[in-house]
C-alpha cells in the first residue's frame, strides 16, 4: 500500500510537469510566442489564412496567407493562433558613415515605360511597408537611398545594398544574380560613398541624370531647374533629391546646372556625375562664350554688322558679353571657351619663329619680285591688338584667332608687301626700310581695323636670298664695303682731330707748367691796367680841373678884360680929349706929337743920362762926328721932315 501510494504521488507530480512540458513544446512547435532579440528584427510570415492567399505580390496588407508588412523588434512576441505563423529573425540595416545605401522593394506598382527608378514622390518611407505599399510605391530600384545608421527594415518587402553587405530576407540563385548586377553598377560609379568635390582640385561635377522626361527635340542639355532655395518644394539642392528634381520640371540628360566644391549624396543610379577642370580665363586674354543651348536671342549688334548674331546670356551662339580674366564653373558641354589674346602679340613671318601664342607656326618670309627684278624673301613682324569687347565680333567672323591669322591676315599682308616691294629697288628696300615701315603701319591700319583689329606696329627685317641666289650677299658686300671706306675716311678724320686735339693738350700742358709765372704775370698785368687806368682816371680828372680852370680863369679875364677895356677906354676916351684939347692949343697934331717925342726923349735921356752933346763928334764925310750926333742928325731930320720945326715958327729952306 505504500509503494503504490508513493507511485501515485509520483504521478502527481510528473503529470503536471509533462503537462507544462507538452503545453511548451506545443507552443513552441506552434510558433504561437516567439524571442526576438534588441540586435534584430522578426519579418512574420503567415502560414494559412481564412482569407486564402495572395493573388498578387508578396505582402498580404489584408491578412492573407504570407509576408506581412509589420515586423516585431526585439523581446517576446505573442501570436494567439498556432501554427499560422513563422519568424524570421533578421539583421538591422547598418549603413555605416558616410556612405550610402540602395534599396530595392520586392512589391508593389510595376514602372511606366518611362521610368528608370522607382518613384518615392509619395510612398518613401522604408521603414512602414503597408504606408509604402499603401500610398502606391513602386517596386524595384528606388530613387530614394538611405543614410548611414540603423535601420528596421522588413527585409520580405525591400533589399537594402550596403558598402559592406547586402540586407535581404533570403538570397537564392537568381537573387544574387540580380544582386550581383546592380552592386556591380553601383560600384563601377562608386555609388557607395558620396560625391566629393574637392577645392584644392579646381574641378566641377557635370551631372548627367538617367531618369525622367527626354529632352525636347533639338536639345543636348537640360535646363536649369529648382535652383532657387526659397522655394523648398522644388529645390533639389544639387540633384540629391530626385523627387524634387523632376517635380521642378527637370529632365533627363546632361544637366545644365554644375556642381561645385562639396559633399553630394546623390543616388548614382539616378544620376553619375564626371568631374571636369575649372575654365580658367588666364591675364591677358577674354574668354569669347559659344553656347550649345538656350532659345534663340535677339541679336545685339550694329546693323552695320553682318558677320552673324550675337546674343545675350542664355541664350544659344555667340555671347555678346565675353569672360573676363579669372575662374569659372562652366559647363564645357554647353558651350565653348574660345581665348582671345587682349594683350598686343606679334605675328612672325618667319619660317622657324613663333610667338608666344603661337599663332604664326605656319607663318614663313614673304615672297616678292623688286622693282630691279630681285627675287627675295621679306621677314616681317606685326604687332597686333584685341579689344577684349571687340573678341566676340573676331570669333564671330573668323571662327578662331588662328583661323584669323591664317585665313585673312596672312594673304593680306602679303599681298601688301608684295605689292609695295615692286616699286623699290632692293638697294631701297635695304637702305628705307624705316620709312617703308611707316608708311606700310599706317596703310594698313585701316584694313585692320575692318576685321575688328587694331595694329600698332609694322616691323621689316633684312630681305634674304631664296635657295641658290647670292644677289643680296654681292649687294651686301658692296654695302659693307664702302661703309668700310666711309669709315676709314672718319678714322683719318678723327686721327686729325686726335693730332689737333694732342697739340692743344701739349700746349695746355706747357701753359700748366707755367702756370705760376703767368699767373704772376697776369697778375702783373692787372696791376699795371689797373695803376694806367687809374693814372688815366686821374689825368682825366686833371684835365677835366684844369679846363673847368682854364674856362673860369678864362672867364675871369674875359670879365677883367672888358672891365680894363672899359676903363682903358674911358682914360683912352678923357685922354684922346684932353690930347685933342692939346693939340688944338699946339696948333694940330704934328706939334702935339713933336711935343710928345721930345718930352719922351728927354725923359729917355735923362733916365739913361745920355749925353747930348757927343765928347767926340764925328763928321758924316769921314770927320770925326760920333754916332750921337748920326742920332740926332737923324731925329732933327724926322723933326724937320715932319714940319715941328715949322711949327716953332721956323721955314726949312730948299737946301734942307
Amino acid at each position: 500500500m505504500s509503494a503504490s501510494y508513493d507511485f501515485g504521488s509520483l504521478i502527481g507530480y510528473v503529470g503536471p510537469v509533462v503537462l507544462l512540458l507538452a503545453i511548451f513544446v506545443f507552443i513552441r512547435v506552434s510558433g504561437m510566442i516567439r524571442y526576438i532579440p534588441n540586435s534584430r528584427i522578426g519579418i512574420v510570415e503567415k502560414l494559412w489564412s481564412g482569407r486564402g492567399s495572395l493573388k498578387s505580390g508578396i505582402i498580404a496588407l489584408r491578412g492573407e496567407a504570407g509576408y506581412q508588412p509589420e515586423i516585431r523588434r526585439g523581446g517576446f512576441h505573442f501570436f494567439g493562433s498556432p501554427f499560422t505563423y513563422r519568424i524570421h529573425r533578421a539583421d538591422l540595416v547598418s549603413v555605416p558613415q558616410n556612405t550610402i545605401a540602395y534599396v530595392y522593394a520586392c512589391d508593389g506598382q510595376t514602372l511606366d515605360a518611362t521610368q528608370t527608378l522607382a518613384s518615392n514622390a509619395v510612398a518613401s518611407d522604408f521603414h512602414d511597408v503597408r504606408a509604402f505599399l499603401t500610398n502606391g510605391g513602386q517596386k524595384g530600384l528606388q530613387r530614394k537611398i538611405l543614410r548611414e545608421g540603423l535601420h528596421a527594415i522588413n527585409l520580405a518587402q525591400f533589399i537594402v545594398l550596403t558598402a559592406e553587405r547586402d540586407y535581404a530576407l533570403s538570397i537564392g540563385g537568381n537573387q544574387q544574380k540580380m544582386l550581383d548586377e546592380m552592386r556591380g553598377d553601383i560600384e563601377s560609379r562608386d555609388g557607395f560613398a558620396p560625391l566629393v568635390i574637392s577645392a584644392s582640385d579646381d574641378q566641377i561635377g557635370i551631372v548627367t541624370i538617367h531618369d525622367g522626361p527626354s529632352l525636347p527635340s533639338g536639345e543636348i542639355i537640360a535646363p536649369e531647374v529648382g535652383t532657387d532655395a526659397t522655394r523648398p518644394e522644388t529645390f533639389h539642392n544639387g540633384f540629391q533629391d530626385p523627387e524634387k528634381f523632376l517635380k521642378a520640371g527637370g529632365f533627363r540628360g546632361r544637366q545644365l546646372q554644375v556642381l561645385t566644391e562639396g559633399t553630394y549624396y546623390l543616388n548614382r543610379l539616378f544620376s553619375t556625375v564626371e568631374q571636369v577642370n575649372k575654365t580658367i580665363v588666364p591675364v591677358g586674354f577674354a574668354g569669347v562664350v559659344v553656347s550649345y543651348t538656350g532659345p534663340a536671342g535677339d541679336d545685339l549688334t550694329a546693323d552695320s554688322y553682318k558677320h552673324g548674331q550675337l546674343v545675350a546670356k542664355g541664350c544659344r551662339g555667340v555671347l555678346k558679353d565675353p569672360l573676363l580674366p579669372g575662374k569659372y564653373s562652366f559647363n564645357s558641354f554647353a558651350g565653348k571657351v574660345i581665348l582671345v589674346p587682349t594683350t598686343s602679340f606679334m605675328l612672325k613671318w618667319v619660317r622657324g619663329e613663333v610667338g608666344g601664342h603661337k599663332l604664326d607656326e605656319n607663318l614663313a618670309e614673304i615672297s616678292l619680285i623688286t622693282k630691279d627684278a630681285f627675287e627675295t624673301g621679306l621677314p616681317l613682324s606685326v604687332v597686333i591688338h584685341i579689344d577684349y569687347t571687340k573678341a566676340p565680333e573676331v570669333i564671330q567672323r573668323f571662327g578662331d584667332v588662328q583661323k584669323l591669322v591664317e585665313q585673312t591676315l596672312d594673304p593680306m599682308v602679303s599681298s601688301y608687301f608684295k605689292n609695295s616691294g615692286q616699286t623699290q629697288t632692293l638697294l631701297q628696300l635695304l637702305q628705307r626700310r624705316s620709312e617703308i615701315q611707316d608708311v606700310a603701319t599706317q596703310d594698313m591700319k585701316t584694313k585692320f581695323e575692318r576685321y575688328s583689329l587694331e595694329l600698332q606696329e609694322v616691323m621689316i627685317g633684312t630681305p634674304r636670298s631664296l635657295d641658290g641666289d647670292q644677289s643680296i650677299e654681292r649687294i651686301l658686300d658692296q654695302l659693307r664695303q664702302r661703309e668700310v671706306a666711309r669709315e676709314q675716311v672718319e678714322t683719318y678724320r678723327s686721327q686729325q682731330e686726335a693730332a689737333i686735339g694732342e697739340k692743344a693738350l701739349n700746349e695746355t700742358r706747357a701753359i700748366a707748367a707755367q702756370q705760376a709765372a703767368l699767373t704772376a704775370s697776369k697778375i702783373a698785368i692787372e696791376v699795371a691796367q689797373n695803376q694806367g687806368s687809374a693814372k688815366v682816371e686821374l689825368a682825366k680828372r686833371t684835365a677835366e680841373e684844369t679846363v673847368l680852370t682854364a674856362q673860369a680863369e678864362r672867364q675871369r679875364k674875359t670879365l677883367d678884360g672888358e672891365g680894363e677895356a672899359a676903363r682903358v677906354k674911358a682914360v683912352g676916351d678923357a685922354t684922346a680929349s684932353a690930347t685933342k684939347a692939346q693939340v688944338d692949343a699946339y696948333g694940330g697934331a704934328q706939334f702935339r706929337l713933336t711935343e710928345m717925342v721930345l718930352t719922351r726923349f728927354a725923359e729917355a735921356a735923362e733916365r739913361g743920362h745920355l749925353q747930348l752933346v757927343p765928347q767926340i763928334q764925328v763928321g758924316s764925310a769921314g770927320g770925326s762926328g760920333g754916332q750921337d750926333q748920326g742920332m740926332l742928325g737923324a731925329l732933327m731930320g724926322l723933326m724937320l721932315k715932319s714940319g715941328v720945326v715949322d711949327g716953332l715958327g721956323a721955314k726949312p729952306t730948299q737946301a734942307e
